[in-house]
């Protein structure tokens, strides 16, 4: 085992009544600074995730879990050329990469608002799957805060899956 890897295992975190509220503030920060996305609750949303991509980024040590940002291409072509200044709805692959980087600075983000994950959690690189039909279904997860959020009256679903 490396030893970054044993300074973070120990453990588990239980999640605690704050860390919604923390997840969307991390989530509106990043998306405001990154993209100029300001980003608006949606309340009772019934629907369940949907959208052609979904990034995420796998939490290890304090926490254990995944970070996912799940939305329609449309919005992550959006989102990546607020980012870049340019017209990345051409290049898939710049849609993508942008999304990944969001949820990797959300969930980095996230995680320097809680002070026992701050340093004893490790983030993997994102991931981002393009395609609409599945379900995430992550295995053996004990609890999800999820977040339906409009950005351009468009939802995005950010979820933190944890495993306990």
């Amino acid at each position: 085992m490396s030893s970054s890897l044993r300074h973070v295992s120990h453990a588990p975190t239980r999640p605690e009544s704050t860390w919604r509220a923390l997840l969307e503030s991390a989530a509106v920060e990043v998306f405001e600074i990154m993209a100029g996305a300001r980003l608006e609750p949606i309340v009772d949303c019934q629907d369940e995730p949907q959208g052609d991509r979904t990034a995420m980024v796998g939490m290890a040590g304090a926490l254990c879990g995944m970070m996912t940002i799940r939305c329609s291409g449309e919005s992550a072509a959006k989102l990546a050329s607020r980012m870049l200044d340019g017209d990345a709805a051409e290049n898939p692959t710049t849609a993508c990469d942008a999304l990944g980087e969001l949820c990797n600075m959300v969930a980095g983000n996230f995680k320097s608002k809680v002070s026992i994950l701050a340093d004893r959690c490790m983030l993997s690189v994102p991931t981002v799957i393009r395609g609409e039909d599945y379900v995430m279904q992550p295995v053996n997860f004990n609890e999800a805060l999820t977040l339906v959020l409009s950005f351009e009256g468009a939802p995005l679903w950010i979820s933190l899956v944890i495993h306990v």
